[in-house]
This record gives C-alpha cells, sequence and structure tokens, in this order.
C-alpha cells in the first residue's frame, strides 16, 4: 500500500505544492526587450548591483505572454568560482530542440534561462536555498497542465549540470567552441549560436523550455 501511495503524494505535490512567494519586479513584464542588443553584454567588474540585491525571478502563471526584460539587469558582480560565461542570447543551430531560443544571464552566483514562455532563476551552487522553485509545462493530451519544478544547479568542470529537486542530474549546459550545449531528456543535444537581436518570432510563448 505504502508503494502506492508515495508515487501518487508525488504527483499530488507536483501539481499542488504552493509556489513561492513572486518578488520579480514589475518592470521585467514591461517595455520591449526585443529592442536591446543580447551582444553588449554589460563588463562584470563590481561597479554595479550584486546578485544578492536582486529578487528571485518566477515565471508568471503558467507562462509569460510577452519576451521579459532581462532579471538581472544592473547586476555587475563577477562570476562565482567555477563559472564559465554562458551569458547571451541563443539560437538552435542543430540536434535538439527545433527552433529553440533561449536567453542566459548570469552575475555572481545567480543563472537565469529564459525561454519557451519560462523563466528559470537559480544560483549555481548546488543548494536548496537557490534552486529555480517554479513551474513547468506538461502536455497530456489536449490538456496543458502547469506542474511545479525545482531544480539546483552545479557547475563541474565549466559545465552546469541541473539536479531536479536537488536529486538526480537531468539537464547540462556548457560552451563547446563558440556554440552552447543543452542535453534535456527527451531532446538530446541541442547546439546553439549566439544571436544579438531576438526574432520576432521568439517574443511570446512556445511550449517547453
Amino acid at each position: 500500500m505504502a508503494l502506492v501511495a508515495i508515487p501518487f503524494l508525488l504527483v499530488l505535490a507536483l501539481f499542488f505544492y504552493p509556489r513561492p512567494h513572486d518578488e520579480t519586479p514589475a518592470w521585467v513584464f514591461e517595455g520591449d526587450a526585443a529592442s536591446l542588443d543580447y551582444c553588449a553584454l554589460p563588463a562584470l567588474d563590481g561597479s554595479g548591483l550584486t546578485a544578492a540585491e536582486i529578487p528571485q525571478g518566477h515565471t508568471p502563471n503558467c507562462g509569460y505572454e510577452k519576451f521579459p526584460q532581462p532579471i538581472l539587469r544592473g547586476c555587475t558582480e563577477p562570476l562565482m568560482e567555477g563559472a564559465d560565461d554562458l551569458r547571451g542570447l541563443w539560437q538552435q543551430t542543430s540536434g535538439g530542440r527545433v527552433g529553440h531560443i533561449e536567453r542566459i544571464e548570469q552575475c555572481g552566483n545567480r543563472f537565469v534561462v529564459t525561454a519557451g514562455g519560462l523563466i528559470h532563476d537559480m544560483t549555481g551552487d548546488g543548494k536548496l536555498s537557490g534552486s529555480s522553485n517554479d513551474v513547468g509545462r506538461f502536455p497530456l493530451g489536449p490538456l496543458r497542465l502547469c506542474l511545479r519544478t525545482s531544480a539546483t544547479t552545479e557547475w563541474h568542470e565549466k559545465k552546469l549540470h541541473f539536479y531536479a529537486f536537488g536529486g538526480p542530474r537531468v539537464v547540462s549546459r556548457y560552451m563547446e567552441g563558440d556554440e552552447l550545449v543543452w542535453i534535456y531528456p527527451g531532446f538530446g543535444v541541442t547546439r546553439m549560436k549566439r544571436i544579438c537581436k531576438l526574432p520576432s518570432s521568439s517574443q511570446f510563448t512556445r511550449e517547453g523550455g
């Protein structure tokens, strides 16, 4: 009986576990993120805000309706020890998820991925206190469910590994030459190139992330 109850309780937790208090600044969802030059990366020289001074960003509802502004705007804290610089706007070129586009922000120990209607903001130190603690879309037939998700991340040899609920490793991101490599269950290996402007077709929500 207990073996049946445990998976059932896990499913209930995924659906109904309360989301954290959302402190995402309102300006994140205002303005035109498509007008930004994502190749003009800020210098991480410590002259501006630190990562700890910026509230954690969260996905609104079950996905944003318009591509949001950068969460870490104004942060210039140097990257944490062991981190590689993956910052920028990236577009799929081969393999994996066709048409995928994502934005990566970093400063200090923070790492923010914005893609497919979702915002995942976390720290790269592997601590549960810095987990993404957010939502993810889960298609079930005609339904589009919104599941609670949580992942910790940790750097190992310049690769950022994502651990579901602080447990098994499920996702990895790292640089290989000038390409960003994204390994994701069900999609395999996605290779991406850097782009400077957000394509108009990517300003609004898409499935996945």
